[in-house]
Parts: C-alpha cells; sequence; structure tokens
C-alpha cells in the first residue's frame, strides 16, 4: 500500500534536476509509482473502448436505428468542452489520487447502471454523457499527476507512453470489442466494462502516493474553473501551446471521419477500411517510439516545429484521389509526424505553473476532443456534397495553412514565461 510511502523517497527515483539525456522508456517503467498508473490506463482505455462498441450494438437492437447507434460514439466527443470548462478546477483542488479513484468509482457505477436490464434508452445516453463529463477530470488530473511522478526527460517519455498505448487502442481496441462480443451479450460486456474501472481504481488507490492538493480554495467551483480557464487562454505563451496542441487534430481526424465513405467510393472493401483507420495511429506510434528511443530532449527540441508545419501536407496529397497503398502511406506520413508532441509535452509542463497544472491538462483534453468532434462534423457535412477524397485533401490545406498561423504565436512566445496565477 502506497498510503504512506515518503514521497520524497519516490521523488528520489526521478530526480528533477537529471542531465537532459536520453534514458529510454526503460527507465519511465523503473519508477515504482509509474507502473501501476501505467496499468490502469490501459485498463481504463479498453473499458471505454469495448462501453462504446457493447453500448451502439446494446442501443441498434433496442431501437434499430442507426442514428442513435452512431450517437454512442458521438457522445465521446460533445460533452468534453462542458466538463474541461465547468469542472477543471477539481483537478488542483483536491488530491490527485482522490480525484483519479473518484472518477474511475462514478464511471464503474454508470456503466454497471447501463448493464442493469430494460435500462431506458434515454437512461443509457444520459449515463453515457455522464461518463464522457467524468473522463476529461480523469485524464487531466492523470496528466498533471505524471509531473509528480516523473521529472525531466522520464515526464516526456512517460507522456509518450500514454499516447502509444491509446494510439494502439486505436488500432486495436474495436476489433477486440467486436470479438468479445461474439462470446457476451452486450449489458454483459458492460459488466466487464465496469470491472475494468474497478480495477483501475483499485490500482490508482493502492498503488500511488496521497499527495496534498496543489491549492486550496473555498470558492464556488465552476466559477473558479471558468475563471482559470479564462485565464490560462489569456495568457499569450499558454494559449499558443493548447492551440498547437488542439489545431492539427483538429484537421488529423477529418480523414479518421471519412473513412466509411472514402472505403465505399474506392471500393475498398472492409479490409481496406479497417487498414484506413489504422494507418495513421501505427504511423503516430511508430514516431513516438523512434522519437523517444534514438533522439535526445535538444532534437526533440529542434524538430518540434518543422515537423508540426509539415504534419498535415500529405493529406493534401488525398487531391490525386488515391488508391488504397497510397492513401495509406499518406495517412503513415501524416503520423510519422506526431513526434512533434514529445517537445510539446516539454514545454507544456515547463511554462504552465505547478498550481494550475491540473486545470490546463483538464483544459487541453477538453479542447482537444471537442474541436476533433467539430472536424469531424464538419468533414462529414462537407462530404455531403463533395467526394470524401476531396474533403480530406481540403483538411491537409486548410489544416496546414492554420497550423503555419499558429507556430508564428508558438516561436514569438518561445522564452516568454507564463504571467497566469491561481486566484
Amino acid at each position: 500500500m502506497a498510503d504512506h510511502v515518503d514521497v520524497a523517497q519516490n521523488a528520489a527515483t526521478t530526480p528533477g534536476d537529471e542531465q537532459e539525456t536520453t534514458v529510454g522508456y526503460g527507465a519511465v517503467f523503473a519508477v515504482r509509482e509509474f507502473r501501476p498508473i501505467f496499468a490502469a490506463h490501459v485498463l481504463s482505455l479498453l473499458g471505454g473502448v469495448l462501453a462504446e462498441v457493447a453500448l451502439a450494438v446494446l442501443v441498434y437492437a433496442e431501437t434499430g436505428s442507426a442514428v442513435l447507434s452512431a450517437l454512442v460514439f458521438a457522445l465521446t466527443y460533445l460533452p468534453y468542452a462542458l466538463s474541461g470548462l465547468l469542472l477543471s478546477g477539481i483537478a488542483d483542488r483536491y488530491p490527485s489520487r482522490r480525484v483519479l479513484v473518484a472518477c474511475d468509482v462514478l464511471s464503474c457505477a454508470c456503466v454497471a447502471a447501463m448493464a442493469v436490464p430494460h435500462c431506458p434508452v434515454a437512461l443509457l445516453f444520459a449515463l453515457r454523457v455522464a461518463v464522457s463529463l467524468i473522463s476529461p477530470l480523469f485524464t487531466g488530473t492523470r496528466a498533471a499527476s505524471l509531473a509528480d511522478i516523473l521529472h525531466g526527460e522520464r515526464y516526456v517519455l512517460g507522456r509518450s507512453l500514454v499516447r502509444i498505448v491509446a494510439q494502439g487502442s486505436q488500432i486495436a481496441g474495436f476489433g477486440l470489442g467486436g470479438l468479445v462480443l461474439v462470446w457476451l451479450s452486450p449489458r454483459s460486456a458492460l459488466l466487464l466494462t465496469a470491472a475494468t474501472f474497478a480495477g483501475s481504481a483499485l490500482l490508482l488507490r493502492f498503488g500511488t502516493v496521497d499527495r496534498p492538493a496543489r491549492v486550496t480554495g473555498s470558492g464556488r467551483l465552476m466559477r473558479q474553473s471558468l475563471s482559470s480557464a479564462g485565464r490560462l487562454m489569456a495568457d499569450p505563451r499558454i494559449r499558443a501551446l493548447l492551440l498547437m496542441w488542439w489545431v492539427p487534430p483538429m484537421f488529423f481526424i477529418v480523414a479518421e471521419g471519412l473513412a466509411a465513405p472514402f472505403a465505399k467510393e474506392a471500393g475498398i472493401g472492409s479490409v481496406g477500411f479497417g487498414l484506413f483507420l489504422a494507418a495513421m495511429p501505427a504511423g503516430t506510434a511508430i514516431s513516438e517510439v523512434l522519437a523517444g528511443t534514438l533522439l535526445t530532449p535538444a532534437s526533440r527540441d529542434r524538430i518540434a516545429l518543422p515537423l508540426a508545419a509539415v504534419s498535415l501536407i500529405p493529406l493534401a496529397f488525398f487531391a490525386v484521389d488515391p488508391s488504397l497503398p497510397l492513401a495509406l502511406a499518406l495517412l503513415v506520413l501524416t503520423g510519422l509526424s506526431a513526434a512533434y508532441a514529445l517537445g510539446m509535452d516539454k514545454w507544456f509542463v515547463t511554462d504552465v505553473p505547478d498550481q494550475m497544472r491540473g486545470q490546463a491538462m483538464s483544459l487541453l483534453g477538453a479542447g482537444l476532443m471537442t474541436l476533433q468532434g467539430i472536424g469531424i462534423t464538419v468533414g462529414g457535412a462537407l462530404a455531403e456534397w463533395a467526394p470524401p477524397y476531396a474533403v480530406i485533401a481540403g483538411a491537409g490545406v486548410g489544416g496546414t495553412l492554420c497550423v503555419l498561423l499558429v507556430l508564428r504565436s508558438v516561436r514569438r512566445t518561445q522564452g516568454v514565461p507564463a504571467a497566469v496565477q491561481p486566484v
């Protein structure tokens, strides 16, 4: 049990003043407290993917409506902005472990309630919204707490590992979810999902140190969260970094959102559809592993801005209406540019004040998911009157122009300390 473990003892395994050299992913797993956090992350991801698949199948079986079934996936994105704006203050006002465990317990309860026989469809959607409202608070708090556990190079690689697992879940998760439903009914799969959230809660409760809250406050939580979000966005440096996190994925996601219509028009079948969806996450995972293994921290800093600048250019070549092999190559190339995120992690944790880290991470996650939801929605609307390949190409061109504007702000504010402070 990690209840009364000396925080200083744990910190000694990840010294913040270590020389900035490449230490490798093994050094991250050598930190005792990271291992249960990583295992909990894997459980949460598997549970989340399984819940989406099971709930979509259940809703379709209950209603026969493809629209309502698709809404299950849309609800992954839509509540993020509301939660990120109104609840982000929880991440810093309360101890991280308490917040993380509470989020897992609440998610477990919501998913278990979905599995109750004859649960009304309206209630299923309400519970899905509740889980989606909890998710950004959980991910923001976990991201902020990583900086308490991992320092310097280990923090950057720890964040990279979290993203690699997330990309892996995109590649294999939905296929595994479908496979599970061959043996289990949707409600049984939901109970299995509830068990993954319970397992995550136990890992975090007994495997991590109980650290105090970063700030104390007695004001109204929602008002404070909104105020803090406004002050974070008003700071030029933090705003530039947030936009650099948000803008490229908003355009990346257009290609994945149009995978089904692209596959239909190209006549590539279900196998081609699956390969299309897996290509960009595969490139992303490869780029993270290579950058984390082969490059020094200084090298990752140097390549961050150039990689972000060219990240969306491969999508512009969809203008030629590519065959499946060429389309897959373009998507993998797009994913390979994602190594810029390792440099971004270092800048963000350095420039955001420690006392606002949880709120900043929650806001980052909320904006990321919300803008991806907007990207999917707009891309789908445009594909109603233009070929999917043309919409993807337009996302590549328009996205590149937007990213270049954001990078101007990032470069202009480089070296300028953030002035925002908690209230």
